[in-house]
Formats: structure tokens, C-alpha cells, sequence
């Protein structure tokens, strides 16, 4: 039985926020993958980035959720974990995986700090290509997909629950 539950998609779609308190409600731990990079690395993401680039950060998240060996937890991932196979792979094999599915137009009135988030795209990468490279990546590992444009994060972690069928314990 998979025992973790892992939030994937853009920035801004709420995978940290969500996670907490889908986490709070079930009982479950928090492991939030860009938080642990920062950690074990001792940079902020853009820090990563603006040293070694965009392809040197994917290769960091890897590399910490390969390393993943934990039970009863949400994981949220950073929005490039999906590039990964192996780090997807992995994430399957511990959890059921939801994709938080947020539409461009909310994801850009939700984030203001591109510039600064530590988003991990190509230099001559638009957001919008760069969103539209990742729906199809996360509709490959999802098992549930979640439409979160219009509900808040209270009722996007209850919909969790409920699609996965878990009591929530509130």
C-alpha cells in the first residue's frame, strides 16, 4: 500500500500550502523537496540557479527525492521534479502522486517574483513555454489530477482526501 502522498505541479499552485495542511488534517508528516534542497545545499534555489543554472538545479531535486525513504507523509516537489523520470519513478513507487492542475492565467496573477522564485527554466525560456512543456509532463505521472483555479486550499486538500478516499481527521 502507498503510504505518502506527493503534489506536483507549477509554482504558485499551492503543492506547499496544500500539503500542510493535507498533512495537519490526516496525520501525516510534511516533507516540502525544495525546502530540503535549501537545506542540505545551504542556498535558496535561485541562488542554485543564478550559480549553476537551471539543468544543475534539476540535477540537485533528483537527486534529493531519489534519496527519499519515508512513510506517511505529503511530499510537495518543486515544479521541475517531473522532469525527472527517475526522481517520478521513484515518487510513484512511495505514493500516490496528485497533480495540482492550475491555468496560466491564475498561476501568473499568483505569482509576482519570477525573477526571484528559483524557477528552474532555460534563460531564453518563456513562463508560458515553460508552462505549457510541464502540463504534459505532469499529466504523464499523475494518478489524480485536481482543478484548483477556482478553490481554496482548504477544499483542494479535502478533495485530496476524498479522491484518495482517506477520513479526513479533523
Amino acid at each position: 500500500m502507498r503510504t505518502n502522498i506527493t503534489l506536483i505541479g507549477m509554482p504558485g499552485a499551492g503543492k506547499s500550502t496544500v500539503g500542510i495542511i493535507l498533512a495537519k488534517n490526516l496525520g501525516l508528516g510534511f516533507i516540502d523537496t525544495d525546502v530540503l534542497i535549501q537545506i542540505n545545499r545551504q542556498k535558496t534555489l535561485q541562488q542554485i540557479l543564478d550559480a549553476a543554472g537551471h539543468l544543475q538545479l534539476r540535477a540537485i531535486e533528483e537527486e534529493e527525492i531519489l534519496k527519499l525513504n519515508i512513510t506517511n507523509h505529503v511530499i510537495a516537489t518543486g515544479g521541475s521534479a517531473a522532469y525527472s523520470a527517475p526522481a517520478m519513478t521513484h515518487l510513484q513507487s512511495i505514493s500516490t502522486i496528485i497533480f495540482l492542475q492550475v491555468s496560466f492565467e491564475e498561476i501568473t496573477r499568483r505569482i509576482r517574483n519570477f525573477a526571484t522564485r528559483g524557477i528552474a527554466k532555460a534563460r531564453n525560456q518563456s513562463f508560458r513555454e515553460l508552462f505549457d512543456e510541464r502540463q504534459e509532463l505532469y499529466q504523464r505521472y499523475a494518478q489524480k489530477v485536481i482543478s484548483c483555479d477556482s478553490l481554496d486550499q482548504e477544499t483542494v486538500a479535502d478533495q485530496i482526501a476524498q479522491s484518495l478516499q482517506i477520513v479526513n481527521c479533523k
